[in-house]
């Protein structure tokens, strides 16, 4: 079983070489100005260029309207738009309609209720990503850093792929893919030096301890 690896938030050519080379599988741009990691446009379209035919390109977005979204859009020219807010099952359905581009629902988890809106969003995404829920009064979405308690999606039964956030870490991530049995990993804290800086050496340590996880999920 292939294990896909997304490294989120790269900004820079040097750390965006370094997890392409490393072998990610998908590479996040944030476009989000609360954010560290958020990517003005013309930046975007660089490190666009820098990925394309290389890795899937992914522009993670929060509660974004249609013409911010169309901008992102003909910049970067995203393989899959990552929707990390609020937008609601019809929104998504909107979104994904109108800029005929797949699209990647974040779920924040802190609990199982925390699911229930799960069957919804299936219906209408590509792809699921959980990810930690934001502590209280936090001004971003996310874990922020934080695992959430990976045994909530125990004997989850879903007809699309879906993806593990938050708190990950080349040390915790053959425990959470063994948990959730999740078919992708995605990364973004983890693999930096300070907020918002990635390290090389980190995304390096993180995909190689993706693809040891790998070798173990096939035994």
């Amino acid at each position: 079983m292939s294990l896909l690896v997304k490294i989120c938030g790269l900004s820079t050519r040097e750390t965006l070489e370094a997890a392409l080379e490393a072998g990610a599988d998908m590479v996040g741009f944030v476009f989000f100005s609360p954010s560290p990691r958020h990517l003005n446009l013309e930046t975007a379209r660089e490190l666009g260029r820098q990925a394309k035919g290389r890795a899937t390109k992914v522009a993670l977005t929060v509660d974004a309207d249609d013409a911010t979204l169309e901008n992102i859009v003909e910049t970067l020219r995203p393989d899959l738009l990552q929707l990390h807010g609020n937008e609601t099952i019809a929104r998504v359905r909107d979104i994904k309609a109108k800029f005929a581009v797949p699209v990647m629902k974040v779920i924040a988890v802190e609990t199982s209720a925390d699911l229930a809106a799960l069957p919804g969003y299936a219906d209408v995404a590509d792809r699921i990503l959980f990810d930690a829920r934001a502590p209280k009064g936090a001004t971003r979405p996310g874990g922020l850093g934080a695992v959430f308690d990976w045994h909530v999606l125990e004997k989850l039964d879903l007809q699309v792929p879906f993806m593990v956030s938050g708190g990950l870490s080349a040390d915790n991530i053959a425990e959470a893919v063994r948990v959730t049995r999740a078919g992708g990993v995605d990364v973004s804290s983890g693999v930096e030096s300070a907020p918002g800086v990635k390290d090389p050496e980190m995304i390096r340590n993180f995909i190689r301890a993706a693809r040891a996880t790998e070798e173990l999920m096939v035994r």
